[in-house]
């Protein structure tokens, strides 16, 4: 999650995106002292993500509205169930109503997906791990939404770990002399992952010393010997294909981790509502 400035610095930019100068409509019909009271309701099936976030963009707009939390991020909710009640001047709610609905519709939808994904691989000793393929901006909230779902995140960002890729060695050097010089150079408890997209890469890799190796793209069958090659000694990670029908296989091959962007790219918003109480 971001700190509070941060969330708090996103906030004002999407009320200014979206409030502008002013909320004509609610000037102009809704009397200044008029209040009012409504329940957030999930219209379909979720695993709730961003409640907090949501409340938060009601309380930044006007400190005055009152939340009245019902469900907490992670719960799968039935269609008609309450999330929260907002109390307070009418004008102010329905201003600040679109913002907040938009963003806990967006994180609720990568929950739920992620959550189907994690249902799939149940009973496998695979774990699911998101990717950096997310929104600008929203990277930390998206990440986030995806620990609700079940999922765990990869890297936050490029300093959070050595990935090294396939177009690295095309530039820099072979994979041994690449894990070298990051193991010289990185902090003492950073993590060295090497992408590979051939078993004789994998093997290269392991000579080398990799704490983590990539299956980028790989067959099941080579996915199935890697990890024969590598024996236990360090976790493999399928990347490249993943899809609700291929997931299950994939994880029956014996990686440890399967990260994809579909969950967080592909992630339809669930429908959200905010109704009179």
């Amino acid at each position: 999650m971001l700190d509070p400035h941060r969330l708090n610095a996103l906030i004002d930019l999407w009320l200014h995106e979206d409030v502008g100068a002013g909320d004509l409509t609610a000037e102009l019909m809704i009397e200044a002292g008029a209040a009012a009271r409504f329940v957030m309701k999930a219209r379909e099936p979720l695993v709730l993500a961003g409640v907090g976030i949501a409340a938060q963009v009601f309380q930044r707009f006007d400190p005055s509205i009152i939340v009245n939390h019902i469900a907490q991020d992670g719960a799968s909710l039935t269609r008609d169930e309450a999330i929260m009640q907002v109390t307070g001047p009418a004008r102010s709610l329905l201003t600040a109503e679109r913002t907040a609905l938009n963003i806990v519709q967006h994180l609720s939808g990568i929950a739920i997906l992620t959550a189907r994904y994690v249902e799939e691989i149940k009973g496998t000793a695979a774990r699911l791990i998101d990717t950096r393929k997310t929104t600008p901006g929203l990277r930390a909230l998206e990440k986030y939404a995806v620990r609700c779902g079940g999922g765990a995140n990869h890297r936050l960002g490029l300093d959070g770990g050595v990935l090294i890729k396939d177009n690295h060695l095309a530039v820099a050097s072979d994979i041994a002399t690449a894990v070298a010089k990051a193991r010289a150079g990185a902090p003492l408890l950073t993590k060295i992952e090497v992408e590979c997209d051939t078993l004789d890469q994998v093997d290269a890799a392991l000579a080398a010393g990799a704490d983590v190796i990539l299956l980028d793209n790989m067959s099941h069958a080579d996915m199935r010997e890697a990890v024969h090659r590598a024996g236990g000694r360090v976790p493999l990670e399928a990347s490249g294909g993943v899809r609700l029908e291929t997931i299950r296989a994939i994880a029956e091959t014996g990686v440890a981790y399967i990260s994809t962007s579909r969950i967080t790219q592909g992630a339809s918003a669930v429908d959200i509502g905010l109704d009179e109480a």
